[in-house]
């Protein structure tokens, strides 16, 4: 009998590439490769790739390295953002046999016959405008949760951003086949679901391979609270202008929908909103979060912000804080500003050098850190619902309550994929929350 070739995955970046790393896992499932973990001896080690940041394009080196480690006969492959956008660059990186575009991946199985080493990577890489097709993806089996892809690509001009010369126009999935997936996920006893997208609140346009909206980011979120067996749904990313004020209601008086909104906003200083060619000002951003605050006052409340774009002087930098500072968030997710090749933004005056960037990381890092624990403060001695993950950390089981509090306690195996509902008591040195049982729910 013919041994069974075997497949690792490594993804970096956003939960997006997560979902489309199940779906290539899939497709490699369906002819007859067992998966296994990256740590392990595989023939083929698969790469998903991210460009958003400087730091995830010099990670793939880093991890080509480690996958020769395990198996220098493996076969290595690239795929994703940095694949479409360098292909050129990931070809040359010593160990790697094939890189595949934004269209390819997908199709990944087709070329791969011959999984002998290549002297040079052999590339398969479309021309992005060519990215108008959708195809749907949802991970799962990896986690207690799912993150569920509706939507690709990205229509808008941010000067800083690389994301839609990486995945093509704004399209989307059409609901029947959302609606299908989520399904599918429920039927696996799946009980959390995550709506990931390039630019998720644009959902709808694109359905049926024209431009014009068939359905709303509204209505999807209408449609997905029916799914039966679903017992939480969460919107990973959504930016402000998109984020109507009816979605924000139809969430507070949600089945599934849980109180937690992650929302970019990536500078609190208009100046500077405007050379990045955002669709909002502070103002939006801040009706937004009162909104929110005003139907749900105890939701999670997450924020990108990216410090050093050009032109960012001390006062304009002085600004974002102070806004954030101000602003009833919970916690900060801070992109330091790095360089790309073929964006507006690379010729930019006003050049922020390196260490005062570096500087103003870590203001926002350290602001994060007070606004994650006011926000837990805020929660003591409240009862919430959490869904436990599978994972043993150092004795403990840690799972997260519907508005987005960490917390943690003793592992125990029974506890993985269940929900419970607590009393949160303590928060810990390490920042998570203890509590008391209040019953098991599932």
């Amino acid at each position: 009998m013919e041994n069974r070739k075997k497949v690792a995955f490594y993804t970096l970046g956003c939960k997006l590439n997560f979902s489309e790393t199940s779906t290539i896992a899939r497709s490699f499932t369906d002819e007859g490769f067992d998966r296994v973990d990256f740590e392990d001896v595989a023939d083929i080690y698969v790469v998903n790739t991210c460009s958003v940041t400087e730091n995830a394009d010099k990670q793939f080196k880093q991890i080509v390295k480690k996958a020769l480690k395990n198996n220098e006969k493996a076969f290595i492959a690239a795929v994703g953002c940095y694949a479409q956008l360098k292909p050129e660059e990931l070809a040359a990186v010593d160990g790697v046999d094939l890189v595949l575009g934004a269209t390819e991946k997908f199709k990944i199985t087709d070329y791969i016959n011959d999984l002998s080493k290549n002297d040079m990577g052999e590339i398969h890489s479309c021309e992005i405008e060519e990215a108008d097709f959708y195809v749907g993806s949802y991970s799962i089996g990896d986690r207690t949760r799912a993150f569920l892809k509706v939507q690709d690509g990205c229509d808008y001009k941010c000067t800083y951003c690389t994301i839609p010369l990486a995945r093509g126009i704004s399209r989307s999935d059409t609901m029947e086949n959302v609606m299908k997936n989520a399904a599918e996920i429920s039927a696996k006893g799946i009980k959390e679901i995550v709506l990931t997208g390039v630019n998720v609140g644009d959902y709808g346009k694109g359905e049926f391979g024209n431009k014009k909206h068939e359905h709303t980011f509204f209505e999807l979120v209408q449609a997905l609270d029916t799914v039966p067996g679903i017992e939480r749904l969460r919107i990973s990313s959504i930016e402000p202008n998109l984020l109507k004020n009816e979605t924000i209601d139809f969430v507070s008086k949600s089945r599934t929908f849980v109180p937690h909104f992650h929302i970019p906003l990536q500078s609190g200083s208009n100046t500077i909103l405007k050379k990045m060619k955002r669709r909002y000002l502070r103002e939006l951003y801040a009706e937004r979060v009162a909104k929110i605050r005003e139907v749900m006052p105890s939701a999670c409340i997450g924020v990108d912000v990216i410090v050093g774009f050009p032109g960012e002087t001390d006062e304009l930098f002085l600004e974002t804080y102070n806004f954030l500072n101000d602003l009833d968030i919970s916690y900060l997710h801070v992109f330091t500003y790095s360089e790309r090749d073929n964006t507006e933004a690379v010729a930019f005056e006003g050049v922020v050098p390196a260490n005062v960037r570096a500087k103003r990381s870590k203001m926002l890092r350290g602001l994060s850190v007070k606004k994650r624990r006011s926000f837990y403060e805020s929660q003591l001695n409240s009862t919430h619902t959490v869904l436990f993950e599978s994972e043993n950390k150092e004795g403990y089981i840690h799972g997260f309550t519907e508005n987005y509090v960490k917390v943690k306690t003793p592992w125990n195996p029974e506890f993985v994929n269940t929900l419970h509902e607590i009393t949160l008591t303590k928060i810990d040195d390490d920042g998570l929350v203890r509590f008391d049982f209040v019953e098991e729910l599932v």
